[in-house]
């Protein structure tokens, strides 16, 4: 990963796709949100959703999970050109999570990362904040999740 000092507002990044499968739909529904419309092709279909529709958080998890792995390839990438890797601390929070359209059994969901804010921590001496907006667009091309998040990023070690 890369360096407060390193990145740029404006920067975006692919950073996967992941295809929403009736199984994985029930699956983590069965386990973290069993609501009748995650769970049932036909009470999905008969709701305001008109399919089986992933929950929310499944969709978010797996965007979480698809900026992990793209962080670690990157990472990998850079030490085996001998970069010195950034290790990036926690997340502050997030703001301004959308479901903004149903996630269907059958949809692919590209995710991508822009980063639109970047400051030094005034409490955490050595540490910068970036803020990303990170979106998620069906097959269609539809825009479907979108979330503001905040993530502690060290700043290069000076001299070094």
């Amino acid at each position: 990963m890369r360096f407060f000092e390193d990145i740029e507002i404006g920067h975006r990044r692919e950073i996967g796709a992941y295809n929403f499968t009736a199984d994985s739909i029930k699956a983590f529904a069965a386990k973290f949100d069993p609501q009748r419309f995650h769970l049932d092709e036909e009470e999905g279909k008969n709701s305001l959703f008109g399919g089986l529709a992933a929950s929310g958080w499944h969709v978010g998890s797996a965007c979480m999970s698809l900026l992990v792995a793209d962080g670690q390839r990157l990472a990998r990438e850079a030490a085996s050109r001998g970069e010195q890797i950034a290790v990036w601390g926690p997340s502050p929070g997030f703001r301004d999570l959308r479901w903004i359209r149903p996630v269907l059994a059958g949809d692919t969901v590209a995710y991508a990362n822009v980063v639109i804010d970047k400051r030094s921590s005034a409490s955490r001496p050595g540490w910068g904040i970036l803020t990303a907006r990170t979106t998620g667009t069906n097959q269609r091309g539809e825009e479907v999740y979108a979330i503001t998040a905040s993530a502690f990023v060290p700043m290069r070690v000076q001299g070094g």
